[in-house]
């Protein structure tokens, strides 16, 4: 995913940066700079704790909104993949069935 150099911050970091921002009244960009860390970073960890909060802009999901995303999306992976075989199972029965 990440190279092995990308920074790892804590979750309480990350919540302590989130707070700054919104007690401070200074720009993310700004509280970026004051704690070294990248103002991507900050802003998408800000985004992503306001739609946890149901305060995020129109059609974004929430972590849990993202989480049985995933989960669906891989259920359904596995789901699609059961029915192949089955398909491919029912068409050697009927050649079989046919000799």
């Amino acid at each position: 995913m990440g190279s092995k150099y990308t920074k790892r911050y804590t979750e309480q970091f990350k919540r302590d940066a989130i707070a700054l921002v919104d007690s401070s009244g200074k720009t993310v960009t700004a509280v970026a700079r004051e704690l070294g860390i990248s103002s991507k970073s900050l802003r998408g960890w800000y985004r992503k704790a306001k739609a946890d909060h149901g305060e995020g802009t129109g059609g974004e999901l929430s972590s849990a909104e993202r989480e049985e995303l995933k989960r669906l999306r891989r259920e359904n992976r596995e789901q699609q993949q059961t029915i192949e075989i089955l398909k491919k199972a029912t068409a050697f029965f009927v050649k079989e069935n046919d000799r």
